[in-house]
This record gives structure tokens, C-alpha cells and sequence, in this order.
């Protein structure tokens, strides 16, 4: 009988390394504000990682297609279910996440008997007045972090504090126009697909890089390199929360000639 408790902490344990693993070959997700509302960037290898969830909120997630989709069409339905039975002010970016998400990635997480939702979410929150975006992370097992400015999701918790690091010490520091937003995320991203890969190939996962994250980074030049490598067989997807938009519905997928546009000139050829 006293046995129980350690057996189930045990299995808890294999069941993180063994997610751990799953999330190694995803790719980033990048959310930051700009000067008319707030951007996400991802790549992806043609399935959609980036949605609308209401009004104002977006999500974007990495992990198992099928966990994602079943997750999105949990949010979508309460979060509509909420504006109809009491009003779309009542939706917002927290609820989802304190009554929608965490308790049932946390159940399953925990459940060792049940399979676990492979899978990250980040949902933004775009705010009336700048200055006031909302951005939440959850892990897959059910905790969560509430931001401002910015979020992002990667394989590891290290690689996505060496991304804010970088996005913090590269200038994020809103008014951005939509341009320069769109290049720092893309450099960010590239940030995060480049500590997942070498952190794969080493296979030092309990290395604590965030102790220096930034002097460790590489160049812009390289940066936009592994960008553009990456682009030749992947997808840039990217969407915004535009502030200024008429209606209520304030969500907008960026068309593939906006990000061609867009993307850093070194990096257009590929997009």
C-alpha cells in the first residue's frame, strides 16, 4: 500500500520524459504585440497552427494535430457558448484557460492510466487599449503562465526563456509596425528551431542555457539562413488581432503575398 504513492510518481516521471521527447521536432510559435494589435508566427508543414478562438482571442499550438483539434474545438464551443448565454465580454483569454484548458490537460496528465494531451498552447488576448494584450502558455501538464508583450512556445521551457530573452534584448518594446514585428518574430523563431536542434543532436536536455541565453545567439545573417533553409520545404504561417478592424471580430490569417511582403528581404525568395 505504501508502495502506490512512489509507483505513481514514477509513472508521472516517465510520462514527462516521454512527452519531453514528443515535442522535440515541433516547431515554435511567436506572439507579440505591435503598434496596431498583436502578431503570431509559426512554421508549419501545412497543417494550420494558428486559429481563431473568439473575437478577439487567437491561439496557436504545437504538439499532436488530433490533441490540438480536440482542445480548439473544446475553446471554440465554450467560448461561444459563454458570449451567447452571457456576453462576449465574459470571454476572455483567462476563463479559457482557468476553466477550459488546465483542468482537463491537467486531469488527463495525471490520469497515468490514460493517454496525456501531446500538445502546448499559447492563447493571445487582444486588449481595447494598447499596452493591455493578454498572453497565456500551458504546458502539457496542465500549469500555466499569464504574460504581456509576448509568449512563445518551444520544445523546452529553456528554449522558450532564451526566445523572450532574445526578443526582449533584440528591442521588443511596442509601438512596432507590423513589419518589424513580423521580422523579430521570424528571427525569434529561428532562435527557438535552432536551440531545439541542437539541443536534439547533443541530447542535453537538463542544460540550464538560460543562464545566458542572448550572447549565445547567433546572428541575424544566420538566423535568417536557417529561415530561409527551413522555408524551402515548410510553410510561413502567420495571423494578427488587428485592433482597428471593423466588426466584431478582430482575428485575420495573414495571406501568403502579405508574409512574401513582409518577411525579411534576405528571406523573401523562400517564403
Amino acid at each position: 500500500m505504501y508502495e502506490e504513492p512512489y509507483r505513481w510518481v514514477e509513472a508521472v516521471g516517465n510520462r514527462r520524459q516521454y512527452l519531453d521527447e514528443q515535442f522535440k521536432q515541433g516547431s515554435p510559435v511567436v506572439a507579440l504585440s505591435y503598434a496596431d494589435g498583436i502578431l503570431l508566427l509559426t512554421v508549419s508543414r501545412g497543417t494550420p497552427k494558428l486559429y481563431e478562438i473568439y473575437d478577439r482571442i487567437g491561439l496557436g499550438g504545437v504538439g499532436h494535430p488530433a490533441d490540438l483539434e480536440k482542445l480548439r474545438f473544446s475553446l471554440l464551443e465554450m467560448a461561444h457558448l459563454e458570449g451567447f448565454n452571457r456576453s462576449p465580454s465574459d470571454v476572455t483569454g483567462a476563463r479559457m484557460m482557468k476553466l477550459g484548458l488546465a483542468p482537463i490537460i491537467k486531469q488527463a496528465f495525471e490520469e497515468i492510466f490514460k493517454a496525456p494531451f501531446i500538445v502546448k498552447i499559447l492563447l493571445a488576448e487582444l486588449s481595447v487599449k494598447p499596452g493591455k494584450d493578454t498572453f497565456l502558455t500551458i504546458d502539457y501538464d496542465g500549469t500555466f503562465d499569464e504574460t504581456s508583450g509576448c509568449a512563445v512556445l518551444a520544445a523546452a521551457k529553456t528554449i522558450q526563456l532564451r526566445m523572450v530573452a532574445y526578443l526582449k534584448q533584440a528591442g521588443h518594446a511596442p509601438p512596432l509596425s507590423l513589419d518589424a514585428a513580423l521580422a523579430l518574430a521570424a528571427k525569434a523563431w529561428a532562435v527557438g528551431s535552432l536551440a531545439q536542434a541542437a539541443e536534439t543532436e547533443t541530447d542535453r536536455k537538463d542544460e540550464k542555457e538560460s543562464d545566458t541565453p542572448v550572447a549565445q545567439e547567433p546572428d541575424d545573417v544566420a538566423l535568417l539562413a536557417h529561415l530561409r533553409e527551413t522555408l524551402a520545404d515548410k510553410t510561413l504561417e502567420g495571423a494578427v488581432l488587428e485592433r482597428q478592424a471593423p466588426g466584431s471580430s478582430k482575428y485575420r490569417a495573414l495571406t501568403r503575398e502579405e508574409l512574401a511582403a513582409l518577411v525579411p528581404k534576405s528571406a523573401q525568395a523562400s517564403a
